[in-house]
């Protein structure tokens, strides 16, 4: 893979891209590359489309840069569309490590040099994701008990057809009728 620096003029947007930006997201990758650069290249075809990084062109552009860093690729036609749909998928499979993502998130609160946008996580969603631990369980709700039972105290529910001696462990089908008092260990 070879890396090189093209002006933003020199390429353009996938006009079959199947993924979206908003706004917010948009202001979200450009907070990103204020902080940090380009940290990864916009992949390109042959002709300067692009196939992978429709938004951080976007917000590259946002910033008046001239230049971006892109990789050309020689995929084309359904393997350059399957591509960019995976590229985009694949990150979406992945899962967030909750508690982990809560300590990292509560560090970075201590640096006011990183703002929402740079994470790309609001202001709520950082609250919220630090307000919770490990040990937080949210309480189901008990329901009051109907006015007129089906059962009563002292009733007995068998869940299976057998009953099994505690002594030795042998198991014995309701249907024979032995008692726990039969069983020849006892």
């Amino acid at each position: 893979m070879k890396t090189e620096r093209v002006k933003t003029a020199d390429i353009s947007h996938d006009p079959g891209n199947t993924r979206t930006h908003d706004a917010r997201n948009i202001e979200s990758i450009a907070a990103s590359l204020r902080r940090f650069g380009q940290q990864k290249p916009i992949v390109v075809n042959a002709d300067g489309v692009v196939i992978a990084g429709n938004g951080t062109l976007a917000a590259a552009r946002k910033l008046g840069w001239s230049e971006v860093a892109v990789v050309r690729t020689g995929l084309d036609g359904v393997d350059a569309a399957a591509y960019a749909i995976a590229d985009n998928r694949t990150a979406e499979l992945a899962a967030w490590d909750d508690d982990a993502l809560a300590k990292t998130l509560a560090a970075l609160q201590n640096d006011d040099s990183i703002d929402e946008l740079v994470t790309g996580f609001s202001e709520q969603e950082i609250a919220d994701m630090i307000g919770k631990t490990a040990g937080d369980v949210e309480e189901d709700e008990v329901p009051e008990p109907p006015a007129d039972p089906v059962t009563q105290p002292g009733d007995l529910w068998l869940f299976g057809a057998y009953w099994e001696c505690e002594d030795c462990g042998k198991r014995y089908d309701y249907e024979e009728g032995k008692t726990m008092e039969e069983c020849p260990c006892g």
